[in-house]
């Protein structure tokens, strides 16, 4: 099947580095953030909190959408940090921060990030994620507040972006790259091939 170019994406997140993914695909897209609830249960595996997340984001904006019958498929995505059983969020501030980092440091940590994609004309919806292994170098106090200084931590799962400074952080990784960044854009082009759009 060709590329149909004519359909847009719309992508339920304010994230810069979602919007740069997105962007990279070539596709038409907007940005319609969500404003969705991110509150979840304790109860909840890491895999159901990011794709209940992403979902949540993406049924956020998707009336806006579905009520003038738009041709769009709407894209929500969220990531997590997990060090052994403990979800690691944004940082509340900097000494929050530098103690995510230090719980980090010399240690192997999964990052997970879900997707959800919506029809606007028919409601059809897939919602998958993905699991990349990473692993930080071992840091000295010194190197842990002068990255947080740099304020690149400050909204970024687990207190590190691997896109940026960050990225002088990290030993190794395991899995795809751009999972860690925020949004898998393999996975994600292999589910909007189900909507029609193909990228390639």
């Amino acid at each position: 099947m060709k590329s149909n170019h004519s359909r847009r994406v719309i992508l339920a997140s304010t994230s810069p580095r979602r919007q740069e993914l997105i962007a990279s695909l070539g596709l038409p897209y907007e940005i319609y953030p969500s404003h969705a609830d991110e509150s979840t249960s304790e109860d909840w595996s890491p895999a159901q909190v990011v794709e209940g997340l992403a979902l949540r984001k993406a049924e956020a904006v998707y009336p806006a959408f579905a009520e003038r019958e738009e041709n769009a498929v709407i894209i929500g995505s969220d990531t997590i940090v997990v060090l052994e059983d403990r979800v690691l969020g944004k940082p509340a501030n900097d000494q929050d921060a530098i103690d995510m980092l230090k719980s980090l440091q010399g240690r192997t940590h999964n990052v997970y990030t879900g997707v959800a994609c919506i029809d606007a004309m028919n409601g059809k919806t897939i919602v998958r994620h993905q699991v990349t292994s990473v692993t930080m170098k071992t840091l000295s106090d010194a190197k842990i507040r002068n990255y947080v200084k740099s304020g690149e931590p400050s909204d970024k799962a687990g207190a590190y972006g691997i896109q940026g400074l960050g990225a002088t952080l990290v030993d190794r990784i395991e899995g795809c790259y751009f999972n860690v960044v925020g949004l898998p854009v393999s996975m994600l082009s292999d589910m909007l091939s189900e909507f029609g759009i193909d990228i390639l």
